[in-house]
């Protein structure tokens, strides 16, 4: 079993360039709480960072609050982008994910074009899977 199996594939993402403002309303209207943040080449998403609903509450709601309308998905999001790719294993993306203490992985093929999101909500649903699975 491989991430690839278990990732969601569709995945909500956002320009560098976008307002900050029509971000939020995005994960609002997506129900998600995190965009990746990619650069489009070809008609294919490379992701470069991820901004997240905390992201925005702490940088900008708590920290700067009267610039809001003026602020990019550039300077709120995370460009020290951690991810991983569609055929790593789930142990190894849990490794990763401990590492670098994220609750998300941005998923790849091997020419780095986003296929999915992981989260742990994805691991602990194979996992409880699983565990009924062994006890049926």
């Amino acid at each position: 079993m491989t991430i690839g199996d278990i990732c969601t594939r569709s995945v909500v993402v956002a320009p560098k360039t976008e307002m900050i403002v029509d971000a939020a309303k995005r994960m609002r209207m997506s129900h998600v709480g995190n965009l990746v943040v990619c650069e489009t080449r070809n008609g294919r998403h490379f992701p470069i960072g991820i901004v997240t609903d905390r992201d925005i509450v702490v940088s900008v709601v708590a920290g700067d609050p009267q610039h809001i309308n003026y602020l990019l998905v550039n300077d709120v999001m995370s460009d020290d982008l951690v991810t991983a790719q569609e055929h790593d294993s789930i142990e190894t993306a849990l490794k990763r994910m401990e590492d670098h203490g994220v609750r998300r992985l941005p998923i790849t093929d091997t020419d780095g074009v986003l296929v999915g999101i992981l989260t742990l909500d994805d691991i602990l649903r194979y996992l409880t899977a699983q565990q009924s699975e062994l006890v049926a």
